[in-house]
C-alpha cells in the first residue's frame, strides 16, 4: 500500500476511504459510545446530552461520524502538506499513517473533544504555516485566535494553542507586539460573548472551570499496547530523522514549516499533563502532526521494501490489537 499512496494519485482518495474502513471495521461492530468528561469543555458535554437520547439507540451513527471526521481530517492534512511542498514530491503517506495509528486504540475511534478539535487545530496549522504569504496577517490571526477560542469551548486545554502562535510567529516573523495583541483578542474574543451572555441570563455563578491541573498520566496498559505507544514514538524520531536529513535541501519557507510541525506536536504531547483525568484519547491530538513525521518514515527510505513490509506489520498488528488481544 505504501507504494500506492506514493504517487498523488485523485483515487487514492477513494482507496484511503476504504483502506480506513477496512482498518476500522471491528469499531463498527462494536462502535464506542461517546462518554461526558470533566476535562471536556462544556460545549462538547451539552452537544453529547443532547444527542445521546437519539443517537444511544442506533451506536454505529457515533462510529460514523467519527470515522468520517478522521477521514476527511486525514485527507485535509494531507492535501496541506502536499501545497505547502514538505515532502519532495505530493503523496499520500501522512494521511494513510493517520488512519493507520488511529486504529490502534478504541478511544482512537470515538467520538471526543479532541476529535472534534482536531479539525480546529489542523485549520490552525495551515493558517499559521501561510502566514508569511498573507496580505492580512492581522485579520488572519484574529480569525485564527477565535478558531481557538472557540476549541476550548469544547476542550479547555485547547487554550494552549495560544502559546504554539507565539512561538509560530517568533519561528516565521520579526516580533511584533501587535500581532500578538490581535490574537488574544481573538481568543478572548468567544469567552467574551459567553460571559456577557452568562451574565444577562443569570448564570454567571453557577458556570464552572472543570478538569485542569498538573498531572503525571499514568495508565494500566497491557504489554501490546506499550508497544503500540513505543511504536509509534519510534516512527516519530525515524521521520524527524529524515526530515532533518533532507532539511539542506529545503527552501526556507518549508524548514520553517517543519519547525512549526515539531512545535505542533510538542505542545500536544504536553497536553495530558495539564489534565486532572487520564485516558489515552487525549493523546489524540498528537497523532495530527506525528503522522506528517511518520508519513516522511515511509516515504524517504531508499530500499522500497522496507516501508511496504513495515507498513504490513503495523497493520497485522492493528488487526491482532483489535480481534485477538483479548
Amino acid at each position: 500500500m505504501t507504494g500506492i499512496f506514493r504517487t498523488n494519485n485523485p483515487l487514492n482518495t477513494f482507496l484511503l476511504l476504504v483502506y480506513g474502513i477496512l482498518l476500522k471495521f471491528v469499531w463498527l461492530l462494536h462502535p464506542q459510545i461517546p462518554v461526558i468528561h470533566k476535562s471536556y469543555g462544556f460545549l462538547f458535554n451539552d452537544i453529547i446530552e443532547t444527542i445521546k437520547p437519539y443517537f444511544d439507540s442506533f451506536p454505529k451513527s457515533y462510529f460514523v461520524i467519527a470515522y468520517l471526521l478522521i477521514f476527511l481530517q486525514a485527507i485535509t492534512f494531507n492535501q496541506i502538506i502536499i501545497s505547502r511542498k514538505m515532502m519532495q514530491k505530493p503523496n499520500y503517506l501522512p494521511a494513510m499513517s493517520y488512519l493507520l495509528i488511529t486504529s490502534f486504540f478504541p478511544e482512537w475511534n470515538v467520538l471526543s473533544a479532541p476529535l472534534i478539535i482536531n479539525s480546529i487545530l489542523i485549520w490552525v496549522w495551515s493558517k499559521m504555516s501561510n502566514l508569511n504569504n498573507n496580505t492580512h496577517p492581522k485579520a488572519t490571526l484574529f480569525n485564527v485566535g477565535i478558531a481557538i477560542g472557540l476549541a476550548s469551548f469544547f476542550y479547555l486545554p485547547s487554550f494552549a494553542f495560544a502559546l504554539f502562535v507565539i512561538l509560530s510567529l517568533i519561528i516565521t516573523r520579526p516580533p511584533k507586539v501587535a500581532e500578538w495583541l490581535v490574537t488574544f483578542l481573538g481568543i478572548f474574543t468567544p469567552w467574551y460573548f459567553l460571559f456577557t451572555w452568562l451574565f444577562l441570563t443569570n448564570k454567571l455563578y453557577s458556570f464552572h472551570f472543570f478538569g485542569l491541573g498538573i498531572t503525571q498520566p499514568t495508565y494500566n496498559l497491557f504489554h501490546n499496547e506499550w508497544i503500540a505507544i513505543i511504536f509509534i514514538g519510534l516512527m516519530i524520531f525515524i521521520g524527524i530523522f529524515f526530515v532533518q536529513s533532507y532539511m539542506a535541501k529545503q527552501i526556507l519557507q518549508v524548514r520553517k514549516n517543519w519547525g512549526q510541525m515539531l512545535l505542533y506536536l510538542l505542545l500536544c504531547i504536553g497536553i495530558p499533563f495539564i489534565i486532572i483525568s487520564h485516558s489515552l484519547g487525549y493523546w489524540m491530538l498528537a497523532l495530527v502532526p506525528a503522522t506528517a513525521f511518520i508519513g516522511c518514515a515511509f516515504y524517504y527510505p531508499r530500499i522500497r521494501w522496507i516501508p511496504m513490509v513495515l507498513q504490513w506489520l503495523i497493520v497485522g498488528f492493528t488487526l491482532y490489537m483489535q480481534y485477538f488481544k483479548k
